[in-house]
């Protein structure tokens, strides 16, 4: 061992197994560094309360912009090392302890921790608790009522139950070397190139404060002046009577041939900013998409006329009627908050969009080929790195970890213990406003904790994350038919607990490369928790009541971007799965009882694929064929439309391909910048446009400010389907 300016260094021990790990983690440590800071703590705590503002601010938007946590990783490093130059050094004490403002350089360990206790709240990257659209269905879709301390109750267990089961695993999948986390390494070496030494003319700070400026002022034209540069269908215009060419030319409501957009919301909505996306990721992305859309959807709605396609429009989430006409949910919700029967029967079976419709056949096939994907592909390098991690051999990140004090195992207990208690009190207590029974929370808790490990294995290995959503919602949709609310609930426990650990377990990685102190890390990620899932539903909370028609278009006014695309999915999801139930939606006898077999077409793609593989092992090209990301490249369609894909596609491949290739140097240094400075330019414009002019209701009214007018998009093309605002054939 060897000591060179105060770092130790483990030259003879064991590197890591992991080539990739080898060469983007260091092998060095100074445990001598700060991490318990007053500028940890005040750029922590300033950052999770403004990712969760502004996160759940934005979900309710018709684009809804996620800030990632790489917009505070970059935009947190001029601030920190801005306090380390202007705090004041004088050191306080009080027997042996002793604290300053300013301990020193503003170092990697402290801003790591400022990044997680940002991110805590994320909710698995999405932006927004999974829980809060269940408060969000209630009071606006469903019109019924749920406190505010159930609401916060349940979206603070949802989120902290995945902590307990993360806490319990720790020792399979974050310690052993063989479980690496390939996400993680994107961060690792993000932080080490932001904290080397920047003499250049234009630093990083400078540049993120440019482009920060330039996306602020920017933005005021999409977002308020011109908004239909948000999605400029140039075919609508050309075509302004045809139905087909709206239905082809209309990025929000159709197949989006040639839409286009200036407004970095669409862009980096749904599928995050596009350039931190690796460009073979956009290219099957791209290719899955373009099969889909411009391939099999083109298909089932001209050629084939699949499910009745023509009665209702090509592109929608909305639920209909066989005549084409938008469904009365509330109509079949008895007093109890359940299905009645008798006016479903009179109202008729619920309706899908082809779009629609298929959505859920390719999610079905995505989760079958995901599973066999893994076993074929991956599954003797996964039981081999698993053999080798449980035989306890170290490398020289958890040696150099033993350094500090562990976890206590009996926090996690306790946490999880209290946790279960407090959800049980939920169903038991507030069972009419959740419907969730007590025996459905230990079956979800149950489901949640034996496919973590799994799940959190393969991720820790492949970089994939197969996801329990569809299968929570079909299992209990079928025990437990005719309560929404109950079903969301479970999916939310079931699925959202697991996908919650995975993403904690990922923090714990990251802290274990950046040999983050465990209990350092235990606190921030568990008051982080707590703080976002506070202010998420405090900020739901008061759009919710004080933006009037918000989630329903028809109650807004004509370009009002309050629409809640995703709470609009999200409720479909509880009318199919949970209130009317798979059985009459996917049954042997309903009308989309066909889908059932993308199940067995997606679980047999990879293992034909694998066969190939092993008769043709000359073909090297045949493995790169990754049919999970294929077949879910859409999978976030709706509530994603189609111009957010070709946008996100056109400037991936721009950045990540071309600008990647030809000025390396250029975008190892700025590219990253470049995202979060867009990101913060139009997040803090945003806001400021909503409390400057939303709030007093004061907007302006003309051609550019009335959306994409595709308004015949929309429409359907059967004869004698009379919809209003569409012609009649």
């Amino acid at each position: 061992m060897e000591k060179e300016n105060g770092k130790e260094e483990e030259g003879g021990e064991e590197v890591s197994p992991i080539e990739q790990v080898r060469l983007t983690v260091s092998n060095s440590d100074d445990p001598s560094q700060p991490v318990w800071t007053f500028r940890m703590w005040f750029l922590g705590l300033f950052s999770c309360c403004l990712l969760s503002f502004l996160n759940q601010f934005f979900s309710y938007r018709t684009e809804p912009l996620i800030i990632s946590q790489i917009t505070i990783q970059v935009a947190t490093l001029p601030i920190g090392q801005f306090m380390a130059a202007v705090l004041p050094t004088t050191e306080f004490g009080i027997g042996s302890w002793k604290f300053s403002f300013n301990p020193g350089p503003f170092n990697m360990k402290e801003h790591v921790l400022i990044t997680i206790f940002a991110n805590a709240g994320s909710a698995f990257g999405s932006g927004s608790p999974y829980a809060v659209a269940i408060v969000t269905i209630i009071k606006v879709f469903y019109e019924r009522k749920i406190s505010f301390f159930a609401s916060w109750l349940l979206i603070i267990s949802t989120q902290v139950l995945g902590y307990g089961w993360a806490g319990l695993l720790r020792k399979y999948v974050v310690e052993p070397a063989q479980m690496w986390w390939p996400s993680t390494l994107v961060q690792v070496s993000l932080f080490r190139a932001l904290h080397e030494k920047d003499d250049r003319r234009v630093s990083r700070a400078k540049f993120f404060f440019i482009a920060m400026v330039c996306s602020f002022a920017w933005y005021i034209v999409p977002g308020y002046l011109f908004s239909t540069l948000s999605s400029i269908s140039w075919m609508c215009w050309a075509f302004p009577k045809s139905i087909t060419a709206q239905q082809i030319g209309s990025g929000m409501n159709g197949l989006g041939l040639g839409v286009f957009t200036l407004d970095w919301t669409v862009i980096a909505s749904f599928l995050y900013s596009p350039l931190i996306s690796p460009f073979f990721a956009i290219v099957n992305v791209f290719i899955g998409y373009s099969l889909i859309v411009y391939g099999v959807i083109p298909i089932a709605y001209w050629a084939f006329n699949v499910y009745n396609a023509h009665n209702f429009p090509i592109f929608s989430s909305d639920l209909f009627t066989t005549q084409g006409q938008e469904y009365d949910i509330r109509a079949i919700v008895n007093d109890k908050f359940q299905i009645d029967y008798e006016k479903y029967y009179k109202q008729g079976p619920i309706q899908l969009s082809v779009f629609f419709s298929l959505t859920y056949g390719f999610g079905f096939a995505t989760i079958a080929a995901t599973l066999t994907h893994v076993v074929c592909f991956y599954g003797s390098e996964i039981m081999e790195q698993y053999r080798a991690s449980s035989k306890g051999k170290e490398d020289i990140h958890t040696r150099l970890m033993k350094r500090y004090k562990d976890i206590p195992s009996w926090w996690f207990y306790v946490l999880l213990a209290v946790t279960l208690l407090a959800s049980l009190l939920l169903c038991i207590l507030g069972k009419e406003q959740v419907q969730m029974p007590w025996w459905g929370l230990v079956f979800a808790s149950a489901l949640a904790f034996i496919f973590t490990l799994p799940i959190s294995i393969i991720t820790a290995t492949t970089n994939q994350t197969p996801g329990l959503n569809i299968i929570t919602e079909y299992i209990f949709g079928l025990i437990y038919t005719g309560r929404p609310i109950a079903n969301v609930c479970f999916k939310t426990y079931g699925y959202i607990s697991m996908a919650q650990a995975v993403s904690f377990l990922a923090d714990f990685k990251l802290g274990h490369y950046m040999k983050i102190p465990p209990r350092s890390m235990f606190l921030v990620q568990f008051i982080g928790t707590i703080l976002a899932g506070t202010i998420n539903i405090g900020v739901a909370w008061w759009l919710l009541t004080s933006v009037d028609g918000i989630c329903h278009p028809e109650k807004l006014p004509l370009g009002s971007p309050w629409t809640c695309p995703g709470d609009r999915v999200f409720f479909d999801a509880s009318v199919i799965w949970g209130l009317v139930g798979p059985k009459k939606i996917f049954g042997s006898k309903s009308d989309y009882h066909a889908l059932n077999w993308f199940f067995f077409g997606g679980a047999m793609g990879p293992i034909i694929l694998w066969l190939l593989y092993k008769v043709f092992p000359k073909y090297s090209w045949i493995p790169l064929i990754n049919l999970p990301v294929l077949l879910g490249s859409t999978a976030v369609m709706p509530p994603a439309t189609a111009v957010n894909f070709n946008s996100w596609i056109v400037i991936g491949t721009i950045f990540n391909y071309f600008i990647f290739r030809y000025r390396k140097k250029w975008w190892q240094r700025y590219n990253y910048v470049l995202s979060a400075a867009l990101d913060a330019g139009v997040a803090f414009m945003a806001v400021l446009l909503y409390f400057a002019l939303g709030l007093e209701n004061k907007s302006i009214s003309w051609w550019g400010t009335q959306g994409e007018h595709c308004p015949l998009a929309t429409c359907p093309t059967a004869k004698g389907i009379v919809v209003e605002g569409c012609p009649v054939h």
